[in-house]
């Protein structure tokens, strides 16, 4: 199946290029262009893609806000958002991913990152760029007042080994390396997390993790 994307900038070299990338894929086509965040959700709810790259700085609406339009929490059928962005260590990143976006990417990551990335939104799964995966959630929630939900049901302990993984930037198969467990039951622990905590990919459950202060004192650092 070809996997529909709109992107959403607004420079035009900069969705030029993420054509150009997304486009040399067999499985991917580009299915609009919006060059403000108005456009962006206006042409998100027509077009329904299947994936939606929304740079964080936009005339009209920002990346946090379209994102929370098209993907938040009282959306009936969110979409998929992924933010596009030059910027690593920017507070509206952290607002944009509580704001229902499944992945985070630098302009500057790379054509696979980015194809990586849309591929892993389609599949239900989420990403962030891992060279500031740490970096992000370090300087951002250690921050902010500790609102982490609890859950009904307390985690074990090998889902919170899990969880700690996911908010390292662990991908699913090196979570199932460290803990010499399978990629299947990676799967099913991430599941099981998140129906836990009520969260819809593993970008919520990272940062849950940072900001209910379950990671090691090392993870601080």
């Amino acid at each position: 199946m070809t996997i529909r994307i709109l992107i959403a900038d607004d420079q035009a070299v900069i969705r030029s290029g993420l054509r150009l990338i997304l486009e040399s894929q067999p499985d991917m086509t580009v299915v609009g262009e919006a060059v403000d965040g108005a456009e962006a959700v206006a042409l998100a709810r027509e077009l329904r893609p299947d994936v939606c790259l929304v740079d964080i700085r936009m005339p009209k609406l920002d990346g946090i806000e379209v994102t929370r339009s098209l993907a938040g929490h009282d959306v009936a059928e969110p979409l998929r958002v992924v933010i596009v962005t030059t910027f690593d260590l920017d507070e509206y990143v952290y607002g944009a991913l509580h704001a229902g976006a499944v992945g985070f990417v630098l302009k500057d990551a790379g054509p696979a990152l980015l194809i990586e990335a849309v591929r892993a939104a389609n599949t239900g799964e989420a990403l962030i760029s891992p060279s500031i995966t740490l970096r992000l959630l370090r300087s951002l929630a250690p921050t902010k007042a500790p609102i982490a939900i609890k859950p009904k049901h307390p985690l074990t302990d090998r889902e919170i080994e899990v969880a700690r993984a996911i908010a390292r930037g662990r991908t699913n198969q090196e979570i199932a390396s460290e803990l010499f467990i399978s990629l299947s039951t990676v799967k099913n622990h991430l599941s099981a997390i998140q129906a836990r905590l009520g969260m819809r990919n593993r970008v919520e459950v990272a940062v849950w993790a940072w900001e209910s202060r379950l990671m090691e004192p090392t993870d601080q650092r």
